[in-house]
């Protein structure tokens, strides 16, 4: 999973447009959270962020922020085929960040809720402009509606071994590491380690 952005302690907002899930089994829970993606609410109105979940109309916006130079250090490049693929499909939830003025300026994929073991994968977190805080601020909403409204059990993602700014950022929230993933990306020719970290239900704070 990739982040770019930097810690920042700013105020956040609180996603409250999401259908709560309190799902009483993991499995059902999924797929009442699957069932709503396809209608996401209206963005909401803060002066910090707007977050939403993502439509198809926001391919082209999620598909630039990936291409941008800053980002294809530490982000897979999908097709957009990819994107439109994962987007529509039942196991995953995407969420775009919108400015003020309605122009996407980050997005983040969580996947696995067609699975049973309540594990959800935070596959990624894109922003156009690092180091305000934002990616940081969207990670936090995404871990209430994950272990607050979905009920999941463990969060997970893995992140570049020389990425080191993601891992503090992860760290600082709570995220414990796990371990190594030996040569498990491949960068631009180059074999590189992928450093595996989750959060439990009972470590969410």
């Amino acid at each position: 999973m990739e982040l770019l952005d930097r810690q920042q302690d700013m105020p956040f907002v609180t996603y409250t447009d999401l259908e709560r899930v309190r799902p009483s089994s993991w499995a059902s829970g999924a797929r009442a959270a699957a069932s709503t993606s396809t209608r996401p609410p209206t963005t909401m109105a803060s002066s910090t962020m707007h977050l939403r979940l993502a439509t198809p109309a926001d391919l082209p916006a999620i598909v630039n922020l990936e291409r941008a130079p800053f980002a294809r250090e530490f982000v897979g490049q999908w097709s957009a085929e990819r994107h439109r693929a994962t987007l529509e499909s039942r196991d995953a939830r995407y969420y775009v960040s919108e400015t003020d003025w309605g122009e996407v300026e980050a997005y983040a994929i969580l996947r696995g809720f067609q699975e049973a073991s309540g594990a959800i994968e935070l596959k990624r977190v894109v922003v156009a402009v690092p180091e305000r805080g934002l990616g940081r601020r969207i990670l936090k909403e995404l871990l209430r509606i994950v272990f607050r409204e979905l009920g999941a059990h463990r969060l997970f993602l893995d992140v570049f071994e020389d990425n080191s700014r993601a891992r503090h950022v992860y760290e600082s929230l709570g995220f414990q590491y796990e371990g190594v993933m030996r040569e498990a990306a491949n960068r631009e020719g180059q074999w590189c380690n992928l450093h595996l970290m989750s959060m439990l239900e009972t470590e969410y704070r």
